[in-house]
This record gives structure tokens, sequence and C-alpha cells, in this order.
């Protein structure tokens, strides 16, 4: 059976933030906790990641936001056959959090989708566009939609819910070919 983990960023995700209502739209979907939502670690919370990845007992889907997209991306790159794919949605920018570049720039070797705004004040379409071809992800620029966070108004968002299906349409399609 498929399972889901929802990869939060730097002070989580609260209960008005979209990755919140995934979780109840979602079946078998699970919150990777973090020790400390308010210092971010690479290695930390990347071993977080790994560490339900191997609990899952089965396959599993990302959906990351954020810095949590960081350690998605570092975790997955010890995980790759365990990962069916990825939706990684507003990726932090890892100069913010002074993560060495050379410890994200590998292929990912499953399906993955980078979402992002135009205004993201954590990070610039640009610099979400370069990640996005460094890891071999689809992009898709969203206009002007913030952090795509709670704050700019995602709460329920059935547009990324949406992208998250065709994500894992096209990898089942893929998959079966």
């Amino acid at each position: 059976m498929e399972k889901v983990l929802i990869v939060p960023g730097l002070h989580n995700s609260g209960p008005t933030h979209w990755q919140t209502w995934f979780e109840s739209q979602l079946p078998d979907t699970r919150r990777v906790e973090q020790a400390d939502w308010e210092r971010t670690c690479l290695s930390d919370w990347a071993r977080r990641v790994r560490e339900e990845i191997d609990a899952s007992g089965a396959p599993v889907w990302i959906v990351g936001h954020s810095f949590g997209c960081l350690a998605t991306v570092s975790a997955a790159l010890a995980r790759p056959d365990r990962i069916l794919g990825a939706l990684l949605v507003a990726p932090a920018d890892p100069d913010r959090f002074r993560v060495p570049h050379v410890l994200l720039e590998e292929r990912l070797s499953f399906p993955s989708l980078v979402v992002a705004s135009d205004n993201d004040p954590w990070v610039s379409l640009p610099s979400a566009r370069h990640w996005a071809g460094q890891w071999g992800s689809d992009f898709i620029g969203i206009g002007s939609a913030g952090h795509i966070n709670a704050e700019s108004g995602h709460g329920p968002w059935p547009q990324g819910l949406a992208f998250f299906e065709g994500l894992r349409s096209a990898a089942r399609e893929t998959a079966a070919a």
C-alpha cells in the first residue's frame, strides 16, 4: 500500500496550512515530525525524513514545503528506491540557510514536480526553476502566490492537490508503459 509523507518547513505547517488540509484529503498520510521546528539543520531534518521512509513499510510519495523540500531531496538521494515521487512546493533557497549546494545537486531518480511563486520571500522564481532543473523535476510557476502557505491564502488548496494527483497519475502511466 502506498503512503504519503508530508514534510513541512520551518515552524511546521499549522492547522490552516494546505499541508494539513492534504492530510485530511489523502489516505495513508503521515507528517514527518522534526525535533526542533524552529531550527533548521539539513542533516537532522533529512535524517527524520529517512527514518519515516524506512518506517513506512511501503513505497512513499512525499509532499514537501519550503525547507522541507530541501530535507526531502537530501533524504531522497539516500533512499531513491523507496520513493514513488515528490511534490516540492516553494522550495527554500539553500543560500538562505547556508546549505552547501553540493548536498542538493543530484538528479532525483523518481518523478517530481516543483511548484513556485514569483513573489515568494523565501526563494526567487529563477532559483526555484534552477533547483527544479538540478533535480530533474517538472516545474510550474503559479504567479504571485507568496510563499504558498496559510499566510498567503493557501489553506485548502485544490489546485495543489490536483498537481499532486497529476504527478501520481503521470508516474503510474510511465511505470505501466
